[in-house]
């Protein structure tokens, strides 16, 4: 199976094994589909390309970054793709992911090409994304920096931890400090669900960034819990009203957050 995570978790309560069970369910449906209204650019992943992202970036992570279950991640990039790859890497490792925290009181740090010089602050194992189409590298690597882009390809597509991680482990780092376990995260990635309407097959535009939980739950989490997918839009405001409602017609868009 590609970007196999079976032995990532034995338990159902946790974001990677969600991931895992919509491999089991229906590997090649649509999960993400992302825009870049700034460059234009799009990318759809499906379930089975998503989840041979996570398995190489976890790979990466524990094995060459060296990163233990418990360590704090400094997650400094937008709402992309290629983010919420590293948010379920992150999962799948037991490392502590907090989206938009402090990189001076991190254990690595990651980050895209505008926000290089606050990821300094890390003294561990920094990695740099480009944020370029098609997951591209960076022209000239930045100095002090691993290029995510360079780095990823040779890593393995099955990924298994080194210890399991369940639904107590520490997962996500919240504004303001507040750390959820991975159960946590599950549980209320499906109260968001209810709350806004989804169900199996729904498909949600969110155009809401990844720094606040409403925008992790709306552009990944609450739709990976209930089988439905996102159609995760950076730089939304760039695009006149009448794009944006043709956008809603071909992606099927059922739901909305922030478009």
């Amino acid at each position: 199976m590609p970007g196999s995570l079976t032995g990532v978790t034995p338990t159902t309560g946790t974001p990677a094994a969600l991931l895992a069970a919509a491999l089991r369910t229906d590997a090649a449906r649509p999960l993400i589909t992302f825009y870049d209204d700034a460059t234009g650019e799009r990318v759809e992943l499906s379930v089975a390309s998503f989840a041979n992202w996570v398995a190489k970036t976890a790979n990466l992570l524990q094995g060459d970054l060296g990163a233990r279950p418990g360590d704090r991640l400094a997650l400094l990039l937008p709402a992309h793709w290629q983010s919420a790859v590293w948010l379920l890497a992150a999962f799948s490792t037991g490392v502590v992911v907090a989206p938009g925290g402090d990189p001076a009181g991190a254990d690595l740090v990651v980050t895209g090409p505008d926000t290089l010089e606050a990821a300094r602050a890390c003294r561990g194992e920094r990695v740099a994304l480009a944020l370029r189409p098609l997951g591209g590298r960076f022209p000239r690597p930045p100095a002090g920096f691993s290029d995510y882009a360079v780095e990823v390809p040779g890593q393995g597509d099955r990924f298994a931890p080194y210890a399991p991680v369940g639904p107590d482990a520490p997962a996500l780092e919240l504004p303001g400090g507040a750390v959820l376990g991975a159960g946590e995260v599950v549980d209320r990635a499906l109260a968001s669900a209810r709350v806004l309407g989804l169900a199996r097959g729904s498909r949600v535009l969110s155009g809401l960034p990844y720094g606040t939980w409403d925008g992790l739950a709306a552009g990944l989490l609450a739709p990976l819990a209930v089988d439905a997918s996102v159609v995760l839009c950076r730089h939304l405001d760039a695009l006149p009203a009448e794009q944006l409602a043709r956008r809603q017609d071909s992606e099927r868009v059922t739901h909305t957050a922030g478009g």
